[in-house]
């Protein structure tokens, strides 16, 4: 009689742990609020058609009900979006940070002289991810996607930009986040797609700022990276 009702105890017990582990993965996760930092692209990003819109009309799609919020600024560098990260970001208390920035600390450097030395972009990126982090926020950083769609290499500041991209994905690895290889989409899509090698109106209006295709490809990379 006891060694029937210990194996019944024992069924029990074992439907009861199979139920509970069955629940972990099918309890509904928990909500992301996912804020994308950065420069007039990502302002531009929740308009109508932008990347940040489109990212979620695509998550609309797949059933996800993440909360997406931008926080663009036109003309931005890395050292703006570290001194209203305060007010920005933290206050807005995401899970989730997606930031892009550099064009701005490359291109200014030639139209008013303004832009961002290397040394400083490096240290000023590194104590951005840092401050996130420490508040246990997931972080992704991605690399500035062009200043000119040209893909034989003569865009006037490609050697600079390709730099500033190369310093982000060590400062990923280094940090340990997660890269959005914008640069690296951009170039292998004009590659496929620009063969008059057009500066402009491939993926973006004016060699920088997403046109709808660049919009479109910018939400599919940052899908792929959010959401593996």
């Amino acid at each position: 009689m006891a060694t029937q009702q210990h194996k019944h105890m024992k069924k029990v017990f074992v439907i009861s742990a199979l139920i509970t582990f069955l629940m972990a993965f099918t309890l509904p996760q928990q909500k992301q609020k996912i804020v994308f930092f950065g420069d007039s692209i990502t302002q531009a990003g929740v308009k109508p058609g932008g990347y940040i819109t489109v990212l979620g009309d695509l998550l609309k799609q797949k059933n996800i009900q993440d909360e997406l919020i931008g926080a663009g600024i036109g003309g931005n560098k890395v050292y703006d979006l570290y001194l209203r990260m305060e007010d920005d970001v933290l206050a807005k208390n995401p899970t989730t940070v997606v930031i892009w920035v550099g064009v701005n600390d490359v291109w200014h450097k030639k139209t008013s002289g303004t832009g961002t030395d290397a040394n400083k972009f490096e240290g000023f990126y590194n104590a951005l991810i840092k401050k996130l982090q420490a508040k246990n926020i997931k972080v992704l950083i991605c690399t500035p996607a062009a200043i000119g769609e040209k893909t034989d290499y003569t865009n006037e500041l490609d050697g600079d930009l390709n730099k500033y991209a190369a310093m982000i994905r060590e400062i990923a690895k280094k940090n340990n986040v997660a890269l959005i290889d914008l640069r690296k989409a951009f170039l292998d899509y004009n590659l496929a797609n620009n063969p008059e090698n057009k500066d402009r109106n491939i993926l973006t209006t004016d060699g920088v700022h997403l046109n709808d295709k660049g919009n479109q490809l910018v939400a599919e990379q940052m899908l792929k990276a959010l959401y593996k």
